[in-house]
């Protein structure tokens, strides 16, 4: 059973969360402080933590800049805020993923759930036969066959998250969010960078492996 530490300082909020997780089968602690979090964390026992960015006693990236001194536990951000730069550094500070304010608890159940799969420990298999992949989130690097492409920000954020999620389709807004960067203001831009990485994976005849839903969006489709 997967515990989650929420950290809310709203009960509002954090009720119906926690009802949800609950009703998943999430085991679930509640605290309201940024302080109570860190020793909830120290104390072991936490799968993921749902972590409010505006808490009474600290903000919550600093929250996050002390647990990354000591843990790579997978956060989620609650956040107020519609900032593109507060989404911004939540993720480039280590945050996993961050839903806004307001928000349903169903779909925080479902983000969480997926980090947690793509965070699992993978099965050991051949990863030649499994995917011509390698994705390191950490280096910020993708490989397709051995080959490390070289990426723009937008362009790795954009395959990196059709690699996690085969033959789901993204539409354009869906890709333009995952960008997150001031130069993609347009939905047109997507196809732009769509376009670049068909001629970066062209060499390696993996261009084709990206596929247009016309009117929808994009999916990478497996080998």
């Amino acid at each position: 059973m997967p515990a989650v530490l929420i950290v809310e300082d709203e009960p509002r909020i954090a009720e119906p969360l926690m009802f949800a997780l609950e009703r998943e089968h999430f085991a679930v602690t509640h605290v309201t402080l940024g302080q109570q979090a860190l020793d909830a964390v120290a104390g072991g026992a936490v799968d993921l933590v749902v972590l409010d960015v505006g808490l009474p006693d600290m903000n919550g990236f600093d929250v996050l800049k002390q647990l990354r001194q000591r843990s790579e536990l997978p956060v989620l951000f609650l956040t107020a805020r519609q900032d593109e730069v507060d989404r911004i550094l939540g993720l480039e500070l280590g945050g996993d993923d961050y839903v806004t304010k307001p928000f349903s608890p169903r779909e925080v159940v479902a983000r969480i759930r997926a980090i947690l799969k793509r965070l699992a420990p993978k099965p050991d298999v051949d990863t030649d036969k499994a995917t011509p992949w390698q994705v390191d989130d950490s280096g910020f690097r993708l490989f397709f066959r051995h080959t490390e492409l070289s990426l723009t920000r937008s362009e790795y954020r954009i395959l990196a998250t059709m690699v996690q999620r085969p033959g789901q389709v993204f539409s354009r807004a869906q890709l333009l969010d995952i960008c997150a960067s001031d130069e993609d203001s347009f939905e047109r831009s997507v196809d732009t960078h769509i376009k670049t990485l068909r001629a970066k994976l062209r060499p390696l005849n993996g261009d084709h492996l990206i596929v247009t839903r016309r009117g929808i969006g994009y999916l990478l489709d497996t080998p």
